[in-house]
């Protein structure tokens, strides 16, 4: 088929709706919408009041991020096609009211579903009720929307976790969504949690189950919707839109290497020849952008059988092992230092799961413990503990997916790529071998450092020189451990080897009673 229209002209007039606008995947989607596509009609999000703020203010709010700064100052009435609807995907019908409803039902043309409760742990009742119901609750309204030519779901690549090699379709759940959401409706929040690990098996956690169970959803209203599903990897800072490194969160990555980097984090439990299986937000959202392009595009009679299923993963484009990362990583750092390191940042990763255990609680808990104490003697409020908590809590769930390997095959995906005019290549590039694994990582600590931890670029010097402080003050604490515990081992042979003295002459002494 010969591609007449391009991907800014398919979005041309078009309005959409976008759930999960005010997260971090959303922001991108919706800066990279203004600023390649200006010519889109209208932007409907989905936002629930928040804080007792009503959903103008939090839209004033999200619009204030420091990535829409170009267009109030070039082009402030591009934000103007931004409109905010008072809903919630995780309320019956979606908490919209009727003229809410009737607006969205009458206008849509394109869906782009990204919310999602990202908390992997999440109890059962609240992941199915976000993630599979929502996505359920959504897909309904669609069904009356009279305009609609394309629904994009955001699933992820990992919702198939039980599948060693992932391929670009839709798998049987081991449980049907719809008993499901049931079962979650009527049980008790407390029972429910005692069954769940029986329940979701075999899934390690409550978000891929729940994403899992989505994407049958989504499938069983193909054809009847124009829908298609994307599954990016782990979303990590952007590549190049809106601005190189740019992240608003500490989940994922971001938060790992924020916490290695001030010397909180000393280990985490990970096979470092296990390939790191993550994308960019900005090529994602191209990912998304292309394929509402091609879904919109497609004659309906000429719609493939199944729902399309697009793998939006590095597979063998461009891929990096987790030890590589580290070790890069681990460079990076000393070069461009965090502010407020508490320890030297010389942490590593491990297979062994006893030796990782060992060291979570010699330089993980015990420091924590310890400094918590202090502050607790200088009548200071105590911070380290309840640091160290969320930390283990988030390397816990994480570290699932460092520790297992899976492959993921993308031909859609390329195929999708191939398919774009050459301009939209250059424009909604989807090129992750074109990445330099270098200047990329130099860019994702300088913008977790700057967008996340709001550090002025300004203070990298004076850090750099307490760096090399606390290198020298990690290499005496290390000296004096070294001489502790062979101290130590001194003792206790001594203490061996007298306990053995005592004990042959006490066998001595016997035996001649005896005689």
């Amino acid at each position: 088929m010969t591609v007449t229209k391009s991907v800014s002209d398919f979005f041309k007039d078009q309005k959409l709706l976008i759930t999960g606008a005010s997260g971090f995947m959303g922001k991108v989607l919706i800066w990279k919408l203004l600023y390649s596509c200006p010519e889109v009609d209208t932007i409907y999000v989905l936002l629930r009041p928040k804080y007792g703020k009503p959903v103008e203010t939090r839209l004033e709010e999200m619009l204030k991020t420091r990535i829409f700064n170009t267009f109030w100052s070039e082009n402030p009435k591009l934000l103007k096609k931004i409109v905010p609807i008072c809903g919630d995907v995780a309320n019956t019908d979606l908490g919209l009211s009727p003229e809410g409803k009737k607006k969205l039902t009458d206008n849509v043309t394109v869906v782009f579903h990204v919310a999602a409760t990202l908390k992997l742990d999440a109890n059962l009742k609240d992941a199915v009720n976000m993630n599979t119901e929502g996505t359920w609750r959504l897909l309904h309204l669609s069904c009356e929307m009279k305009n609609l030519v394309a629904f994009v779901h955001t699933s992820t690549a990992y919702c198939h976790c039980d599948v060693p090699i992932m391929e670009e379709r839709v798998y049987k759940p081991p449980e049907d969504p719809k008993n499901v959401m049931n079962l979650v409706h009527w049980m008790d929040r407390d029972i429910l949690a005692d069954i769940t690990e029986k329940v979701i098996s075999p899934h390690p956690n409550t978000y891929t189950f729940s994403k899992r169970l989505a994407e049958k959803l989504v499938a069983d209203f193909y054809p009847q919707l124009p829908v298609a599903i994307a599954r990016p990897s782990i979303v990590i800072p952007s590549y190049q839109e809106p601005m190189p490194g740019w992240v608003d969160n500490l989940n994922g990555p971001v938060g790992i290497m924020i916490g290695a980097g001030k010397g909180v984090i000393r280990t985490m439990l990970c096979n470092p020849d296990y390939n790191a299986e993550v994308i960019p937000v900005d090529l994602a959202i191209n990912g998304l952008l292309a394929i509402a392009w091609k879904t919109g595009t497609t004659d309906p009679k000429n719609r493939p059988n199944e729902v399309p299923v697009y793998n939006l993963t590095q597979s063998d484009m461009n891929p990096m092992k987790w030890g590589e990362v580290v070790e890069k990583g681990k460079i990076i750092a000393h070069e461009y230092p965090f502010e407020m390191t508490l320890w030297y940042p010389g942490g590593n990763i491990r297979s062994n799961k006893l030796m990782h255990n060992i060291i979570v609680l010699l330089f993980h808990w015990i420091p924590a413990y310890f400094i918590d104490f202090i502050m607790l003697i200088v009548g200071q409020k105590r911070f380290m503990v309840r640091i160290q908590q969320k930390i283990h809590d988030g390397l816990r769930v994480l570290q699932y997916f460092t520790t297992h390997q899976w492959k993921f095959r993308n031909t859609k995906l390329l195929e999708l790529r191939e398919s774009m005019l050459k301009s939209d290549k250059e424009k909604f590039s989807l090129a992750m071998e074109c990445i330099d694994p270098d200047s990329y990582m130099i860019d994702c600590v300088l913008g977790a450092r700057h967008y996340c931890m709001k550090e002025d670029p300004a203070s990298i010097p004076r850090c750099r020189r307490n760096i090399k402080i606390l290198y020298v003050v990690d290499r005496i604490a290390a000296f004096m451990c070294y001489i502790l515990v062979g101290w130590l081992i001194i003792r206790s042979t001594e203490f061996i080897l007298r306990f053995f003295e005592l004990y042959r002459s006490y066998t001595s002494q016997n035996l001649k009673t005896s005689s």
